[in-house]
């Protein structure tokens, strides 16, 4: 199976109402049907929003920097795949679908090592169906019949 790196970007509105810039990767079907990658890890960025609830120069700088390390070293060996991103309402998310949870905490220890603490929010669940995924992807549909 080979992981593409085929994207598609939407718009949605946080809860108080700022755009969400939603990025979501595509052509995921053999990945999915395998089942092995059940559990979704959320890692949330809550970071300083300007007036639009987009991150301040800083920390665009440190997330557009910390991204592709992180993808790489997840995906390396496809211990786990980034699914999708959201950006806007003051935080950034990334969604990975993992086959070891505690792997993924070790790499993702591993991959922030060099940077001072960050302020992260981890959430992990199963979700063997790919409930989250299914969400975003209807996003991408949505927006191309507007």
């Amino acid at each position: 199976m080979k992981l593409t790196d085929n994207w598609f970007t939407a718009l949605s509105e946080s809860e108080q109402g700022q755009l969400v810039f939603v990025t979501g990767r595509k052509d995921l079907q053999q990945f999915r049907a395998t089942g092995s990658l059940k559990i979704r890890a959320e890692i949330a960025w809550p970071y300083q929003a300007d007036a639009e609830g987009m991150p301040n120069e800083h920390d665009a700088a440190l997330i557009a920097e910390i991204e592709p390390k992180l993808r790489r070293i997840m995906e390396r060996d496809k211990l786990a795949i980034l699914t999708g991103n959201y950006t806007g309402g003051g935080v950034k998310y990334w969604v990975f679908y993992t086959r070891h949870l505690p792997t993924f905490g070790q790499r993702l220890n591993e991959c922030l090592a060099e940077y001072e603490k960050l302020p992260l929010e981890i959430h992990c669940e199963e979700d063997s169906d790919w409930e989250e995924y299914t969400d975003m992807l209807s996003m991408e549909h949505t927006e191309s019949e507007d």
